[in-house]
């Protein structure tokens, strides 16, 4: 494997969760088991773990098994797994973490996290802070894996930045990835139906007020996924708002971009065009978008051309939003670290509980 020139390593014990039930186990490790965005791993526990279990209504219904659970800030994180359709019935996870007092006489909405490079469904809840305050706000949050695992395509695992922990949030068009590599299907349609489907989970969820937020590639899968939806481009939810921490803003424009779109389409750039956030606000000329978005002067990856949050903004502006519905904030002397994502979170959670609660 390419390790990223920019990696940081995520240290983490990775065993099967029937041996570690006591901790949110990841069942597959992200590459070489690191993640470029991370800065140090911490495990929670919960003293009295429950067994797995599974959860389904039907045998016409997708089954929902859970994996692992802990108590946190008087809610619960619960890591669940299924066979998915979108990635080529590959077994995929994600993490729901649900407030206290959230019932089904009192559903609370849902904000996704969408993470980045070589990340997966637990990296935002152990590092971005997210949890304290979505408990503060009643919100429920949803984190799914950055890419399918195990589809086992010539290259996959070649380089950090392509393949497995790099899906970019798009359905695949070229012919070696069309069958797995759909995790915009997978987040804005199957997880939304199995959520219905088992109501042992979803019943306490208000799946009609949702909103999206993710940091660099889960920045751009953010916001590009809400555009899609106000635009009517795509099946599935309708998120509320959408933000990002450094997220990619001009994919067709950028190397991160240029190898995803050429690999995972067949049209490459042209079709890229329909993931790309700056073709999309220019679309999205008169619709009521409700955008916020920072990124740090001393990243790395903006000072290199990675993500032209500047070209996004000209665009924006031009189609006539203003910093009322399009924030796109400079944070001078931040990285790309989670270190700069906690330390905006509580911010954008705030934001996003009060566009869901209106």
């Amino acid at each position: 494997m390419t390790n990223s020139p920019f990696h940081v390593p995520l240290i983490i014990d990775v065993k099967p969760a029937i041996t570690e039930r006591n901790q949110i186990t990841r069942l597959h490790p992200a590459k070489d088991d690191k993640c470029i965005h991370s800065n140090d791993s911490q495990s929670t526990s919960d003293p009295n773990p429950p067994a797995n279990r599974t959860i389904y209504n039907s045998i016409n219904m997708v089954k929902l098994e859970q994996v692992a659970q802990n108590k946190a800030f008087g809610g619960s994180i619960t890591k669940y797994k299924f066979v998915s359709e979108a990635l080529g019935a590959l077994e995929t996870n994600f993490n729901l973490f649900v407030p206290e007092g959230a019932s089904s006489s009192a559903k609370v909405p849902v904000v996704t996290y969408l993470a980045g490079l070589t990340c997966n469904e637990d990296t935002a809840p152990w590092k971005a802070g997210l949890l304290l305050p979505a408990s503060q706000h009643s919100l429920a949050l949803l984190f799914p894996d950055t890419s399918p695992r195990g589809a086992n395509i010539p290259t996959e695992d070649d380089s950090w930045d392509f393949g497995t922990g790099a899906g970019f949030y798009l359905n695949a068009t070229a012919q070696d990835w069309s069958k797995n590599y759909n995790t915009e299907k997978l987040i804005t349609s199957e997880i939304q139906r199995v959520l219905k489907e088992n109501s042992d989970v979803g019943g306490i969820l208000d799946l009609e007020r949702q909103s999206v937020m993710g940091h660099s590639m889960g920045g751009h899968g953010a916001i590009t996924l809400y555009l899609k939806g106000v635009l009517g481009e795509r099946e599935g939810v309708v998120y509320r708002a959408a933000s990002g921490f450094a997220p990619i803003l001009n994919p067709t424009k950028c190397p991160w971009g240029d190898k995803a779109f050429k690999g995972y389409l067949k049209g490459e750039l042209e079709e890229g065009k329909a993931h790309d956030a700056t073709e999309l606000i220019a679309k999205a000329k008169g619709k009521n978008v409700q955008i916020l978005a920072d990124y740090g002067t001393a990243d790395n990856f903006y000072k290199s051309g990675q993500l032209l949050p500047e070209n996004f903004v000209a665009v924006a502006k031009e189609a006539g939003f203003g910093d009322d519905t399009v924030s796109v904030r400079e944070r001078e002397g931040y990285d790309h670290s989670y270190y700069f994502v906690s330390t905006f979170v509580p911010e954008h959670v705030t934001w996003h509980a009060l566009l869901l609660k209106k």
